[in-house]
């Protein structure tokens, strides 16, 4: 299942960083969060400062760490917001 896809959405200073909004990602099986995360990192040096403030959804959900990420998943990434 080499062609198995996740899409991931990238929102606010991520999308700006990136300077895209989304991406297909290549799923596999033992995904989870911390281990895209850490792919995602390392493939744009430019998250890792982010990287523990970065949060992740899964099918519009809030996902921890240990959450699998399994392939036709809607994964977003984007930092805590915040407001007054």
């Amino acid at each position: 299942m080499t062609d198995a896809k996740i899409k991931v959405l990238y929102f606010a200073q991520v999308a700006e960083l990136l300077d895209k909004r989304e991406e297909l990602w290549p799923a596999r099986s033992g995904l989870t969060v911390e281990k895209l995360l850490d792919e995602l990192c390392s493939h744009y040096s430019v998250l890792e400062p982010l990287k523990e403030r970065l949060q992740v959804a899964i099918n519009h959900y809030h996902a921890q760490p240990g959450d699998p990420v399994a392939a036709n998943d809607e994964v977003a990434v984007f930092e805590p917001v915040t407001g007054g």
